[in-house]
């Protein structure tokens, strides 16, 4: 894993050098094993790498790189899993090699096959700069599901680009203007989805996109052109369907995710994985685990608070595989000591609290490897948040009902202030089914009647998934640029409801959300992150599946789990879903009490002028009094305001 850095500027050429090299020590973190920089003065272009060594480790498989016929200069962070196939077949069409590195083999491909032929043949993640210096014009591209970042844009007219956003302040010249009109989608999701970035005029290419710019071109945006459409790609799947039983499913997925455990193992350092305990990632170290002939390592963070405790299921899944098995209980003290790191790390706003625990079990696994295989994706693409079967059967529910009467029970629900509601639910407990013996009662409550005047299932996906249900009263001024609604409505029709959500989800909170979360945490203490459900024969096998393999009896993933049940017995693993988190809520009310009070506080957010104090100060007040969980939201925007404390804004 690795980082790269380039810029299209004029300059001489000492000067080109030192500028990249000050870009890349920014990020030295993400390769931290060697780096250099080329440039090319008459044309202005200066391209950096910085590395962390998986394969090949000799000096053949140092970029940045050139191709054989000295046409193509190429930084590339990630790693092409098919590489070995990709060099036979391109050794059949003559091509000769001097090491045995991924990275030669795209650049081999790109002579023989051209860029975007390369992409689509490539199984892999990355993100690629690549220089042509016939045409003199520059390439980005990034992989399909965006699991690794590339951020890019003009600023005092030369032309950046950089795997973090702190790269960029490392420009001398870099002067970042806050873009507002991120901010509503920001409170909205926690994360800035792509294309937008917290500066104006900075960018991150959306994945699956190749972008192609020449310095003639000044101050110019081209259009990204998808070398990958996951539209297409479900729309392909709906029309070529899976044959047979669901047996048969069983067998075809367990056969395409060994495959991809197996071509991910491929690494010249030493390999492990996280281990939860939970669906995803146990059947990842199970199949690694079928392939090994020694025990895998394996990675779980335990925590003292009741409810967040997950270590003693992974400890039980390890103990039946027979894995080598690490971990370590953070007390409350050390997952607070994180938080103060987080801004340097997520170089632009990001809260999602879960970003705590994912550091400290990346930074327990760098101890002992220097690759860790990841269990992400696998709720988008078998059905298995929650949220799918609650928002299916709220909006199932609802739209039996004429609007009028919907109106009139979302206002009768929201008379009662929701801890007096939570008062009624506790005396009316010992009656009640079990189902309806809520935590939180009223503020549940309350978010149903929220959704009850929407007519359409996508919005009130939209409104189910926000933190701030109305980021425009927080962000005066701006307009909502959500895109979600309009996403879904792109999709094939075939879809049912649960498959939008999945589809959107895979499409907007696995790249902007999960996957970040993962690559920084990762790599900010030198780890490389592999993520096999992302692997495409699995992606493209998902979407073949019908809906009834992923979703039986309201629980979401079937099909894999009858794939886990193969190498694990299910007393297990068949539990509640637990979300990989911090008590954030607990902590603001106790520990972080005064930390968040300072940056809350109502002169200060007033004096910054992003934000309107007033309902961030009633959600604060709210949130001590114990009547509401507002933690998501208040974690939003205290993310926002360390962020700007750090980088001076």
């Amino acid at each position: 894993m690795c980082g790269i850095a380039g810029s299209l500027q004029s300059g001489t050429e000492s000067d080109l050098v030192a500028v990249t090299a000050s870009m890349m020590q920014a990020f030295h973190h993400r390769g931290p094993d060697a780096g250099d920089v080329w440039v090319d003065q008459d044309a202005g272009i200066a391209l950096g790498h910085r590395r962390l060594s998986i394969l090949d480790l000799s000096p053949a498989g140092a970029q940045p790189m050139h191709s054989s016929c000295g046409r193509w200069v190429l930084v590339f962070n990630g790693e092409i899993y098919n590489f070995q196939s990709l060099r036979k077949d391109l050794e059949a069409l003559g091509a000769a090699f001097r090491g045995h590195s991924d990275t030669e083999v795209l650049l081999a491909g790109v002579v023989h096959w051209g860029l975007e032929e390369t992409l689509r043949r490539a199984n892999g993640m990355f993100a690629i700069g690549l220089w042509d210096r016939a045409e003199r014009k520059l390439h980005l591209a990034r992989d399909r599901f965006g699991e690794k970042p590339l951020y890019y844009g003009w600023h005092g007219g030369v032309f950046l680009f950089a795997s973090e956003l702190k790269a960029f302040h490392a420009w001398r010249g870099f002067k970042p203007t806050v873009n507002r009109a991120a901010l509503p989608l920001y409170l909205r999701h926690n994360y800035i989805p792509e294309p937008h970035s917290i500066y104006e005029g900075i960018l991150k290419l959306v994945p699956g996109t190749v972008l192609s710019i020449s310095a003639t071109e000044r101050n110019q945006y081209p259009e990204p052109r998808p070398f990958f459409s996951l539209t297409q790609l479900i729309a392909h799947g709906r029309s070529n369907p899976v044959q047979g039983s669901p047996e048969d499913g069983v067998h075809l997925l367990e056969q395409a995710l060994s495959h991809s455990v197996g071509l991910r193992m491929v690494a010249d350092v030493p390999l492990g994985a996280f281990l939860s305990g939970g669906i995803d990632s146990s059947t990842v170290v199970a199949l690694m685990q079928a392939q090994s002939t020694r025990p895998i390592k394996t990675f779980s963070i335990g925590f003292t608070e009741a409810g967040y405790d997950e270590a003693p299921h992974a400890r039980a899944v390890a103990r039946h595989l027979g894995t080598e098995h690490s971990e370590l209980y953070v007390t409350p003290e050390e997952a607070r000591a994180v938080i103060p790191l987080l801004p340097e790390m997520y170089d632009e706003p990001f809260a999602d609290s879960s970003q705590i625990p994912t550091y400290l079990v990346s930074k327990l696994a760098r101890q002992q490897v220097t690759v860790a295989m990841s269990g992400d994706a696998g709720d988008e693409l078998f059905a298995g948040y929650s949220r799918y079967s609650i928002g299916a059967d709220l909006w199932r529910r609802q739209s039996s009902l004429p609007h009028p009467l919907r109106k009139a029970l979302a206002g009768l629900l929201t008379t009662v202030a929701p801890r007096h509601w939570d008062r009624i639910f506790s005396l009316l407990g010992p009656v009640l089914p079990a189902k309806l013996r809520q935590p939180m009662a009223g503020d549940k409550l309350h978010k149903f009647a929220g959704l009850l005047g929407i007519d359409d299932p996508m919005a009130m996906y939209l409104q189910l998934i926000s933190l701030w249900k109305h980021p425009l009263e927080v962000v005066p001024g701006m307009t909502d640029t959500s895109d979600i609604v309009a996403r879904a409505a792109a999709l094939p029709a075939s879809l049912n409801t649960v498959e939008r959500m999945m589809a959107i989800d895979a499409a907007h909170y696995l790249p902007g959300d999960i996957l970040t979360k993962v690559d920084r945490a990762s790599m900010a203490v030198s780890l490389e992150a592999r993520v096999p459900l992302l692997d495409n024969e699995v992606v493209e096998l998902a979407w073949r599946m019908p809906y009834a393999w992923k979703v039986r009896n309201g629980q979401g993933k079937w099909v894999l789990r009858e794939v886990l049940a193969k190498h694990v017995p299910r007393e297990i693993f068949e539990r509640p879903k637990m979300g990989f988190g911090v008590p954030i809520d607990a902590w603001l009310r106790g520990p972080l009490k005064s930390w968040a009070e300072e940056l809350l506080s109502e002169e200060r957010l007033r004096r910054a002028g992003y934000f309107d104090p007033a309902p961030i100060r009633t959600a604060w007040k709210a949130h001590l009094a114990g009547g509401q969980n507002l933690q998501y939201q208040l974690w939003g925007v205290l993310c926002f305001e360390a962020w700007r404390e750090r980088w001076g804004h």
